[in-house]
């Protein structure tokens, strides 16, 4: 299949960028610099350059593709969350880039597209596993996901098959947040901010990436991919410390959170966050089912980078 991918030089771009190429798929990578392009290339993908904002560029981009994906995002470290405007730029990619996607692959006969989501917006569960059907409870940030999910369900009502993967707290060697736990870790913190008991959704993103293959033959609608067992904080903590060779952290104070508003308290809610549908529906499982098996390769890995 010919595959148009936003988003293909992130954390999770580049992951389903190699996997798609390896499944035989013809991908066009979106590059917005020579170093990416050159990335893009060594995938085994064409890259483009394109302004996602601009909607007659975006079709001609997208024209003569059979799927459409849009991975790209611009996620703020926890430290900078709660600063002014260090949202805007993934509010665009989620709102105005999704909309001009849907409107190029529904304008160019494209069958399918697959918009990146996030599992840690809903309700807190407590203990309580989390499913798609789950009530959500957004902050002021989660209103361009909606925008996002909003126009996947646009593709589909449009005669396509429209996917929408809600992933949970992407963690890989490279990955920003998971440098910063691992810094707090090594001074003795926890790399989780919230109650003891709470649960942490994540996913290493080799199995996103596999995720986002997988993808293309779900049905339509919307799937978490996260890992099988999310464990609560305390556990992840002293399962990331012990990857690191660190001994268990202490907890940080819940207050450093609620400080910074709403965009900080969010990450206290208890996420126990099921990827029973996404499995169901697709073969796909993980092949890290827990942080337990998956931090100590990525530890290996950033200890050798």
């Amino acid at each position: 299949m010919k595959v148009f991918v936003a988003g293909a030089t992130g954390v999770l771009g580049k992951r389903a960028v190699g996997r798609l190429v390896e499944a035989g798929h013809d991908v066009t990578a979106v590059a917005r610099s020579e170093e990416k392009a050159a990335l893009v290339r060594s995938l085994g993908a064409t890259p483009v350059t394109v302004d996602l904002f601009d909607p007659a560029a975006v079709k001609a981009a997208v024209d003569g593709h059979e799927v459409v994906m849009n991975l790209a995002t611009h996620i703020p470290p926890f430290s900078k969350a709660a600063l002014p405007g260090v949202w805007s730029e993934n509010d665009r990619l989620r709102s105005e880039a999704s909309k001009n996607l849907v409107d190029a692959a529904l304008a160019t006969g494209a069958s399918r597209y697959v918009q990146e989501a996030v599992s840690f917006m809903y309700r807190d569960g407590g203990a309580d596993w989390i499913d798609e059907d789950a009530p959500l409870d957004l902050p002021s940030l989660g209103g361009s996901m909606l925008d996002a999910e909003k126009e996947t369900r646009r593709f589909t009502d449009g005669g396509g098959t429209g996917v929408v993967l809600r992933f949970g707290q992407f963690y890989a060697p490279e990955a920003i947040h998971t440098e910063m736990m691992a810094k707090l870790v090594k001074r003795r913190l926890s790399p989780a901010v919230g109650p003891d008991d709470g649960y942490v959704t994540t996913i290493h993103a080799d199995d996103a990436g596999a995720a986002v293959v997988a993808a293309l033959n779900a049905p339509a609608g919307t799937y978490n991919v996260t890992d099988d067992e999310p464990l609560t904080r305390k556990v992840f903590g002293e399962t990331v410390a012990a990857a690191l060779g660190k001994k268990p952290p202490r907890k940080i104070p819940e207050v450093v959170a609620k400080v910074s508003g709403e965009k900080g308290r969010f990450y206290m809610r208890s996420m126990r966050v099921s990827n029973k549908r996404f499995k169901d529906a697709t073969g796909w499982a993980p092949a890290y089912p827990s942080v337990r098996e998956g931090w100590p390769v990525v530890a290996a890995a950033m200890k050798e980078g």
